[in-house]
């Protein structure tokens, strides 16, 4: 996700949160969005700024955060582009999954490991049963969890159960990943989505 992309993510997220509670803090909205006070901090006056939301002291030195008119309508544009992103990921990693079980199939690689907890894991996950395809586990060494979606998370790939080919589904640590793959499977097991080749230039 680039910052344009992330930014207009945190403000929709903001947006949302306050037409659904004006009485939200910023540091519970900080600890929802997974980011520091202060960036949250930074964000709401950024909205302020933009003039998407007032700020009123309410009592007990607590304040309360309304929408304004121009608020609700940048809370619409992008949950509008937030729906268009999704679908158009949805389709192109759709097709892109079944471009890589495809060639699993015609190589005679039965059993996959995919490299990178995310939503583009998941599709992979819907698209390797299309394919008769078996994903052994989730290769990242970031996520703390130790399943997902009923696989094995591993740290590392010598962890991994037996497997023909890799799939990179990692989004945001894209190219680490794909190095760090080239050099422990090679690069003619590991497989890489199309949509995914702007990260690795």
């Amino acid at each position: 996700m680039n910052t344009t992309n992330r930014d207009d993510a945190v403000t929709l997220e903001i947006l949302q949160a306050i037409e659904g509670d004006s009485d939200i803090t910023q540091r519970h909205l900080a600890s929802r969005l997974g980011v520091a006070l202060g960036l949250a901090n930074s964000y709401f006056k950024r909205c302020a700024k933009k003039g998407l939301i007032k700020i009123r002291q309410a009592p007990a030195n607590r304040y309360a955060y309304y929408l304004t008119p121009k608020g609700f309508a940048e809370k619409s544009r992008l949950t509008a582009q937030y729906l268009r992103y999704s679908f158009d990921f949805y389709r192109r990693a759709s097709n892109d999954c079944h471009q890589a079980f495809a060639t699993c199939q015609d190589k005679g690689w039965k059993q996959v490991l995919l490299c990178g907890v995310s939503e583009l894991a998941e599709i992979a996950t819907l698209r390797a049963g299309d394919h008769g395809i078996q994903l052994v586990g989730n290769y990242d060494p970031d996520c703390q969890d130790g399943r997902f979606l009923q696989m094995p998370v591993i740290h590392k790939v010598e962890q991994a159960s037996e497997y023909d080919a890799c799939l990179l589904t990692a989004l945001q640590t894209t190219a680490l990943r794909y190095t760090e793959l080239t050099d422990a499977v090679g690069e003619e097991r590991l497989i890489v989505p199309t949509l995914l080749q702007v990260a690795l230039t």
